[in-house]
């Protein structure tokens, strides 16, 4: 549908609609992520899957009728039952997943390459990375990450505010930006044409008034304009002094989106890991604790605490052992270890808890790039959302500077500035340097004064690099004065 078309219909119920069913995807299942996210929601604690036992006992503490005085207790004279609580452990692996996938695709900072060729090139390349500097673009990343990991989908808006900036040029407007997320509470709609472009984005939101009353909000941003609604008594109206312009002749929202959560496919692994771990700890709890059998009567106990204490028994072959558990649930182990290793695998999350790399010592650069191997081919899976996501972002950018300076319009629209994903990395410097090192002939690969800045013993490097220096020149000429004596 012509989206200039849907905006000249009085019915704002239908031109809503439409813009609901421009997703070329289905909406995501956002309090279902939520609740998997959050450990205390998981079904472990869900006392319909996992219901407390019921337990008989003897009647502990009959009254004159012959029932129960002890609270919890129910039934007849001689047996009585009780609910005890199970055991109920949950994981917060999808959580774990969420934070591996995030810092390993944004822990570094992205590059920005690009070559400029003139002068008001280098002036737009440095204003878009003071704009990425003044909005803490890294932090921004890894929010956007995070979001779209967890509920599969997430946007940006991209805004002018006005007030001084300083660019490299003086600007009457600040750029700013604010994330929109499925767990913030927004539902995203974006519009898709025939050819796959995003040719509007709408949101819809709720604010609570002063008087705590919710109000529904819908608003629809295209190349040319932005329009608000509000529900009003079930019916939808516009927000006094909107639709206001777009003037940079591009959508200000970056959307970006994956198919599934990153825990998606191991999902219920967790459920039976966590089911594994639960029964265990009830399996512990009857038979943790030693027990003793004894055959014979028993004529007297030692008290608790008592030091060589003493268990008097009588009758022909008396015995008292303690009742030992012959065959340890090696299967149960067994069973835990595959499904944790099956999860990390799965997800390519590296486990670097500190049981798993306590043991490895030092290692060269090449064993840390296998170590992590699985996790980088995860980034670049990554890439094919985030390449197009950041490229769009710049775009925006590039767009703004171009209205906040007109006489960079041209430079704006000309300068290509593309984005590169570093995936996380520990650098092996030793092996690094060596390298470089014998591929230089054996000569520095680095100044002195370099070193000291890449050292960061000290505040002021231009001030140790000359007494360095100075120190240098003293010894020589020291070393000068003692020769000659």
């Amino acid at each position: 549908m012509d989206i200039k078309e849907l905006f000249k219909s009085s019915d704002i119920d239908t031109i809503i609609k439409e813009l609901k069913l421009g997703r070329n995807s289905t909406e995501p299942d956002t309090d279902l992520y939520i609740s998997q996210l959050d450990p205390s929601k998981h079904d472990i604690f869900d006392n319909a899957k996992r219901p407390d036992k019921t337990v008989k006992e003897d009647n502990p503490n009959p009254n004159e009728n012959g029932n129960p005085i002890s609270p919890g207790y129910v039934g007849g004279e001689k047996e009585q039952t009780k609910t005890v609580d199970v055991a109920r452990i949950a994981l917060a692996i999808q959580k774990l997943i969420v934070k591996r996938a995030v810092a390993f695709t944004f822990g570094n900072q992205v590059t920005l390459n690009s070559e400029p060729e003139n002068k008001a090139e280098i002036t737009v390349l440095n204003a878009v990375k003071k704009v990425l500097f003044n909005t803490k673009s890294r932090t921004i990343n890894r929010k956007v990450a995070r979001e779209i990991f967890s509920t599969t989908e997430a946007a940006e808006l991209w805004y002018p505010v006005e007030k001084q900036a300083n660019y490299g040029f003086a600007s009457k407007f600040k750029l700013r930006v604010a994330i929109f997320s499925p767990k913030n509470g927004d539902k995203l709609y974006p519009y898709f044409d025939e050819t796959g472009d995003m040719i509007a984005f709408s949101r819809e939101f709720l604010i609570t008034d002063k008087n705590g009353k919710k109000i529904t909000y819908f608003e629809t941003y295209t190349d040319t304009e932005h329009l608000m609604w509000k529900q009003s008594e079930n019916k939808w109206e516009i927000v006094e002094s909107y639709p206001k312009p777009i003037t940079i002749g591009k959508i200000p929202i970056i959307y970006g989106k994956q198919d599934f959560v990153e825990w998606e496919d191991v999902q219920g692994l967790i459920d039976r890991l966590e089911i594994l771990l639960s029964n265990f700890a009830d399996t512990n709890d009857y038979h943790a604790s030693p027990k003793i059998t004894v055959r014979g009567e028993v004529l007297g106990f030692a008290a608790k605490g008592e030091t060589g204490a003493i268990l008097q028994l009588e009758g022909d072959n008396a015995e008292a052992k303690y009742l030992s558990w012959e065959h340890a649930p090696e299967s149960v182990r067994l069973e835990i270890e595959t499904l944790l290793r099956m999860i990390y695998t799965i997800t390519q999350t590296p486990d670097i808890s500190f049981d798993s790399v306590k043991g490895i010592g030092a290692v060269s650069g090449i064993a840390l790039k296998l170590l992590f191997l699985d996790a980088h081919l995860k980034v670049l899976e990554k890439m094919e959302i985030f390449d197009d996501y950041l490229q769009r972002r710049l775009s925006v950018i590039q767009a703004y500077i171009a209205q906040f300076n007109t006489g960079l319009k041209a430079a704006c629209e000309s300068l290509t500035i593309e984005p590169e994903i570093v995936p996380y990395m520990i650098e092996d410097e030793q092996a690094k340097v060596k390298l470089l090192t014998e591929a230089n002939g054996y000569k520095p690969v680095a100044s002195q004064k370099a070193t000291i800045e890449m050292l960061g013993w000290t505040n002021d490097n231009d001030a140790e690099y000359k007494q360095i220096l100075q120190e240098k020149e003293a010894e020589a000429y020291n070393n000068a004065i003692e020769k000659t004596v």
